[in-house]
């Protein structure tokens, strides 16, 4: 993906990580030896109050926030009568948004190759699986949980396809983890993508502060248009707000609509910043993603009478 327009939003951000060095008990000689507990990701992640840095960072971030939504960016309302759009609006942003990736090549390598110019989602049902760093509170934990489970009920509501949240043997993973969780991520990462490359990895160990959030999805060589697995990252440190936006638009481009349009409005796939949740605009893209007309790996020449005709009946005409 391509920075967005601005220091601190950025559709393709990734989270900023360190790695965290950890300590072990001398055991006295006469206790007999235990053996060494199984870790598993509850263990692993549990509860470490963030640093100081990373508290700098949430303030900075707060900041940011405060004055986007100053200047009437960071909207809620899903657009209204000043931000009208037509069919033939939707159908062009939808090929823009849909057809091609402002992924970079060395994200979009991972387990699948580039795509431009076909259409690419899920076949089989999508399970999204929240994860946290060891920085994020429990009850920060609770509400992102929420926050994730409510949206893709959402989703899965507007597109007929089987999304839902689970606990457990996730396909599309969504972290939110902090600058102090880096060591927890890459390790979970090697697990869920064995074949991830160090260069994705390098990403996420030395980000630039302006990255905020991150998803890639990846394919088969088999299946190069069809998503078997996501994963998401989202700074732990993120105010409510922005950190809602990036669930919001990151699921959604993992779904399939990697691309962002200047011309898209409103939108959440948009670099302005003018509007963070999923508008009605972008409901009527996920409708037209997964509508049975369409199937992946068809071309965006072949595709284009189908998605007129999908605008027009979705616009009423």
């Amino acid at each position: 993906m391509v920075p967005k327009g601005h220091q601190f939003r950025l559709t393709f951000g990734v989270i900023a990580l360190l790695v965290v060095a950890g300590c072990e008990d001398v055991v006295p000689t006469v206790t007999a030896p235990q053996p060494e507990p199984v870790q598993t990701v509850e263990t692993a992640n549990a509860y470490v109050p963030p640093s100081a840095a990373s508290q700098d960072l949430a303030r900075f971030y707060k900041r940011v926030e405060r004055d986007l939504q100053t200047r009437g960016l960071l909207r809620t309302d899903g657009g209204g009568p000043d931000t009208p759009y037509e069919a033939d609006d939707l159908a062009r942003n939808f090929e823009t948004i849909a057809f091609y990736s402002e992924y970079p090549d060395d994200i979009a390598s991972v387990g699948a190759r580039r795509t431009d110019g076909q259409l690419s989602r899920w076949s089989g049902p999508v399970r999204i699986q929240p994860e946290f760093g060891p920085s994020v509170p429990p009850e920060v934990r609770n509400k992102d949980r929420e926050d994730v489970s409510n949206y893709s009920k959402r989703l899965a509501r507007l597109t007929g396809h089987p999304i839902s949240t689970v606990s457990r043997n996730g396909n599309f993973h969504v972290f939110f983890a902090g600058k102090d969780d880096g060591s927890y991520v890459v390790g979970r990462l090697k697990q869920l993508v064995p074949n991830i490359g160090q260069s994705t990895l390098d990403l996420i160990a030395n980000p630039r502060p302006s990255f905020d959030c991150f998803v890639f999805a990846s394919a088969t060589n088999s299946a190069p248009n069809v998503y078997v697995r996501a994963v998401a990252l989202i700074r732990a440190e993120l105010p409510d707000l922005v950190r809602l936006s990036c669930i919001h638009e990151e699921i959604a481009q993992g779904l399939g609509l990697p691309n962002d349009s200047p011309a898209a409005r409103p939108s959440i796939f948009n670099d302005d910043d003018e509007f963070a949740l999923l508008t009605s605009h972008d409901e009527h893209l996920l409708k037209l993603l997964y509508d049975r007309r369409l199937q992946p790996g068809v071309s965006v020449e072949d595709a284009r009478p189908v998605v007129r005709n999908i605008t027009r009946e979705l616009m009423g005409l």
